[in-house]
Parts: C-alpha cells; sequence; structure tokens
C-alpha cells in the first residue's frame, strides 16, 4: 500500500514537473508570434513574381509593420547563412596555411566589393533558380543583405582563432581533444564574445544597404520587395520627410525588439565564456533569459536539446581538423615546401587566368583613358577612407574601453550604438543635399561624412568586444602594481583590445569603400549631388547597366583594398598575433 503511495506521488510530481508556470504563459505568446511570423513570411516568398509588378509600395505608416516583419525576416535569414558561412570560412583560412593564402585575400576583395556590384550579377541568377517566384526575388535580396554581414564576423572569428591562448591550447591537448571537440569546447567559446559583438554590427550594419537590397535597379529593370528599405526608397523619390520620420520611428522598435529578444540575451549567456580566472564585478544581464530560466515547461523542454548539442561537441570524431597555424615559422620538410610550391603556383596561375579573362571582357567597352580616369577616383576615394577611418578611430577606441570594462553601462549604450550603427546614410539625404545646395558647398567635402556614418561603428563594436573579453584578473594585476593613466593604456588596455581594434578597422576600411557607393552621389527626388570619387563612378555605371564599367569599377575597388590591407592591416594583424596574445 505504501508502495503504491509512493508510485502516485512520484507520478503526481512528475506531472506536477510537465505542467507550464506563470513564466510558462508568459512566454508562450513570444513563441507563438515568432513561429507565426515565420510562417507568413515564407507563405510569401511562394507569390507568384507578377504580385510585385502589381502591388505598389505604399507610404502609409499602417503598412510599415508588414514592411518591418519582412525586412527583419530577410535580415535574419541573412544573418543565419552568415554564421553559417563564418564558421566555415574562418575555419578553413585559420586553420590551413595554404587555405590561408588563398581565402583571406579573397575576404578582402569579397568586402570591397561593394553590394550594388553583387546585385547586378546576382538578380538574375536567383530569378532563374525559381522562375515566377518572389522567392528568387528574395534570395537575391537576402543574399545582398548576407554581403553586408558576412565578413564582418568571417574576420572576427578569424582573429579568435588565430589567438587562442596557448595555455588553453596545452590544456586541449592534455585531455587529448580531437579537433572537432577542440573546436567546439575550445575555439568557438572562446571566440563567442567578439562573435557576437559583430553579429550586433552586421545585423546594423544590414541596415545601411537595406534600400539597395530591396529596391533593386539594374539598368531597365526593376524590382521592389516589399519592406522598410523599398519603402524609404519611395519616401526620398516623392520627398515625403513625413514618411522618412515614420522609417526612423519603425527602424528604432524593430531594433530595440531584436536587442530584447536576440542579442541581449545572447550576450548574457556568452559573458560565461570570459577568458579569466577570477569573477567580473557585474555581470551582463537580460530579463528574457531570466525569464526563459524561470520558465517551468519550456526549460525542461530546452533541457535535452541542449543535452543532444553538448553530446555532439563531445563525440571524438576522428576525423581531424587542423591545428591552428603557428604563429611563428618553423622549419618546414622538402615535401612540405615542393608541396607550397606548387599550390603558389596553381593559384598564381588561376590568379592571371582570372584577370586575364576580366581585362578581355572590360576591354569591349572600356578604353585605356577610362581606365586611368577610374585609377585616379579610387585615388580620391582611399584619401577619404584613409582619413575617416583615422579619424574615426581616434574617437571610438577610447569610447569602446570605457563601454566594454562597465557591463551595465554597456547593456544601456547597446541598443543606441544598434540603432547609430543601423541608421541608413538615405535618411540623412534631404538634409545634406538641402545644406549642399542652398548654400553651395563642395560635395568632395561634406558629402564624405556620409562615408563613415555606418562604418564606424566596426571599430567601436570591436573594441568594445575586446574590452569585455579582456581578463579581469588582468586589470586587478594592474591595479595592484598602480599602474595608471597613459601607461595602463599602452603597457595594459591597448595591447589587449588591439587584435579586436585590427579586425574593426579592416572591417570598418572594407565597409567605408562599400558606402562610398551610395555616400558619393546622393538624390532628393529630382535634386542630385556628387562627389569625385569610384563610389560615385559604381553608382552611376550601375544605375545605367553598363556592365564593362562596373566591372571595371568593382575591380579597381578590389586592388585599392586589397592593396591598402596588404601593406597596412595584415602586418599589424600579424604584429598582434605574435606579440600581443593573452597568454
Amino acid at each position: 500500500m505504501e508502495f503504491g503511495f509512493n508510485l502516485n506521488r512520484t507520478a503526481n510530481a512528475s506531472a506536477w514537473r510537465l505542467m507550464p508556470n506563470r513564466w510558462d504563459f508568459v512566454t508562450f505568446p513570444l513563441i507563438i508570434c515568432l513561429i507565426a511570423m515565420a510562417a507568413i513570411g515564407f507563405h510569401q516568398t511562394l507569390a507568384p513574381m507578377s504580385t510585385l509588378k502589381t502591388q505598389v509600395i505604399s507610404t502609409d505608416p499602417r503598412m510599415l509593420p508588414e514592411y518591418a516583419m519582412r525586412t527583419t525576416l530577410r535580415m535574419l535569414a541573412a544573418m543565419a547563412a552568415s554564421l553559417v558561412f563564418t564558421l566555415v570560412y574562418g575555419t578553413l583560412a585559420a586553420k590551413s596555411r595554404r587555405a590561408e593564402k588563398v581565402l583571406v585575400p579573397i575576404l578582402d576583395i569579397l568586402q570591397s566589393v561593394p553590394v550594388l556590384g553583387y546585385i547586378s550579377f546576382t538578380v538574375t541568377f536567383f530569378l532563374a533558380l525559381f522562375p515566377g517566384r518572389v522567392l528568387g526575388a528574395e534570395l537575391a535580396a537576402i543574399f545582398a543583405i548576407f554581403t553586408s554581414q558576412a565578413w564582418n564576423m568571417t574576420f572576427s572569428f578569424y582573429q579568435s582563432l588565430r589567438t587562442v591562448p596557448r595555455d588553453l591550447d596545452e590544456v586541449s591537448k592534455g585531455f587529448h581533444l580531437t579537433g572537432w571537440q577542440r573546436f567546439w569546447k575550445l575555439e568557438v567559446p572562446f571566440s563567442m564574445p567578439g562573435l557576437i559583438w559583430n553579429m550586433m554590427m552586421s545585423m546594423s550594419g544590414g541596415w545601411f544597404f537595406v534600400v539597395a537590397s530591396e529596391a533593386i535597379t539594374v539598368g531597365n529593370n526593376t524590382i521592389t520587395l516589399p519592406g522598410i528599405g523599398a519603402y524609404l526608397s519611395q519616401a526620398i523619390s516623392d520627398k515625403n520627410l513625413g514618411a522618412v520620420g515614420w522609417v526612423i520611428l519603425a527602424m528604432t522598435v524593430v531594433i530595440v525588439a531584436y536587442d530584447q529578444l536576440l542579442f541581449r540575451p545572447l550576450v548574457a549567456w556568452a559573458d560565461k565564456f570570459r577568458m579569466e580566472t577570477t569573477s567580473s564585478g557585474n555581470a551582463p544581464e537580460s530579463w528574457l533569459l531570466d525569464l526563459i530560466r524561470r520558465t517551468r515547461l519550456i526549460h525542461r523542454l530546452l533541457v535535452p536539446m541542449g543535452m543532444v548539442l553538448a553530446t555532439l561537441a563531445r563525440i571524438p570524431i576522428r576525423v581531424q581538423l587542423p591545428k591552428a597555424m603557428p604563429v611563428v615559422s618553423t622549419k618546414r620538410s622538402k615535401a612540405a615546401l615542393v608541396g607550397d610550391i606548387v599550390w603558389g603556383i596553381l593559384v598564381l596561375a588561376l590568379t592571371v587566368y582570372v584577370v586575364w579573362r576580366v581585362v578581355a571582357y572590360v576591354r569591349t567597352g572600356v578604353t585605356l583613358d577610362e581606365v586611368g580616369h577610374v585609377l585616379v577616383l579610387g585615388l580620391i576615394t582611399l584619401l577619404r577612407v584613409v582619413l575617416l577611418i583615422a579619424i574615426s578611430s581616434l574617437i571610438w577606441v577610447p569610447v569602446g574601453v570605457l563601454i566594454g570594462l562597465r557591463p551595465a553601462l554597456a547593456e544601456k549604450i547597446q541598443p543606441l550604438a544598434q540603432f547609430l550603427a543601423a541608421f541608413p546614410a538615405n535618411l540623412l539625404f534631404p538634409v545634406f543635399v538641402i545644406v549642399i545646395v542652398k548654400f553651395h558647398l563642395n560635395p568632395d567635402i561634406w558629402l564624405s561624412p556620409l562615408i563613415v556614418l555606418g562604418t564606424q561603428w566596426y571599430i567601436l563594436f570591436n573594441v568594445i568586444a575586446g574590452a569585455s573579453a579582456y581578463p579581469n584578473d588582468y586589470r586587478e594585476v594592474a591595479t595592484n602594481f598602480g599602474i595608471r593613466g597613459w601607461q595602463w593604456w599602452r603597457k595594459v588596455m591597448l595591447p589587449g583590445i588591439f587584435p579586436y581594434y585590427i579586425t574593426g578597422a579592416i572591417t570598418a576600411s572594407g565597409g567605408a569603400w562599400n558606402a562610398s557607393i551610395v555616400s558619393e552621389f546622393v538624390q532628393w527626388g529630382d535634386t542630385k549631388v556628387q562627389a569625385h570619387g569610384l563610389g560615385a563612378y559604381i553608382a552611376q555605371t550601375t544605375a545605367a547597366g553598363d556592365f564593362p564599367k562596373i566591372i571595371l569599377g568593382i575591380a579597381v575597388m578590389s586592388l585599392f583594398v586589397t592593396l591598402f590591407n596588404r601593406t597596412l592591416w595584415r602586418p599589424l594583424y600579424a604584429y598582434a598575433e605574435s606579440k600581443l596574445r593573452l597568454d
């Protein structure tokens, strides 16, 4: 009898643990809304292409919630694709010496190719994949947003893999971890704080080009997808300042929403991956993460999923991932040296072939004088980029350290920083155009701030990530030794954040070249203002559908970015890896 009573009591206790509590009733509606939003968005992508031609973008504010939902879904889809790309591409570039020689320069080129450049050649491809369906146009827009997100995240992950502390590396060897286990148990957790901050930057950076991705114009072919970007494009065309104001309000709501529902929980969760032996004074918090932890039913449903993922990470898969490359080169065998020579010859031959094909195609519509003219325009844009990145570094490095060392302050600044990073330059076109035309100002000078508007935040976010990941015990040692003032900056903090700063500066530099496309040639209604530069050249040739000149502009931009990275940023990157690792 007593045995039966215990069985009933155990059964009742198990059933009670599966009953939802009051926190479940708060969380369930959020989950259902997210599922419904995704389902509605997917259903709309299956509509016939004819709906885009008959569906006119309305500047009625009542349409903004639907437009905001569709834009957010595109950006989340692009973020998921960017994360997968980052884990695969960044790992190959960081762990294979031969792959690095190819993948890193390609990444330099990819981040320098403007979003308009991708759209020019990918729209036709995606439309052909799904003929007669909106899905093709949606994939083209998602891919365009992907190109504004992926490179920043990949550089961050690559930098983290290259700077894993040597003592942690020795510990992983002592536990005999396989390449698979080391990747998920050491390298991904170590990279997580920086990667999440760069995901925030990438998500916000996607807003900068959302107009170009949703209102696609290549030659005479125009495709407009419902979204905030298309709404903004229509408002600018109509000179509707009221609609521009509604866009700013909608963007604010959306940015606050995904900050609270996505990134704030991720930042709070990733705090446990900080490399330190003493706990920090103030850990970041998230009301949503606390809410999920307080739920009963949802928490019990999530625990098995977490256990499955943890088990997969512990599987001793013997398909070894290569170990991270040593920073200091060692003597290699003759076989390895011969292999490197053969690999170098193959890469060189492929590069020569690609350059030859590009030159052959460009020659069909471009003269030698045009090439010289474009090179001069590239030098003008290069001067703008260098000056603006230098000014941004002087401003945002101290601010980023101040924020990163204070988690409570970072929580308050985080939504504001995301909003400022997401603020599209297009929203300032009316102000700049009206002021420049009214006061007869020089566009070459006064359009330049638009270039850095969306790219300076790469520096800020990466410095915040570096300061946030800086070990608390290192800071305590500096305090105990009385290191302060300029000596503290020179000996303690600047070396600690330097690898993160270089990552931010590289992506900010590439992003600035990209931003020149929309910043050197601006329009407000029928009024157009143009600065001299490579960005304005690419914008005009893209609108005209002149593909040989488009390729020439993109090739020159890629050349400038690659050479600049090779001569400045890469040597600094190597110095950070060899001299400034946290060991």
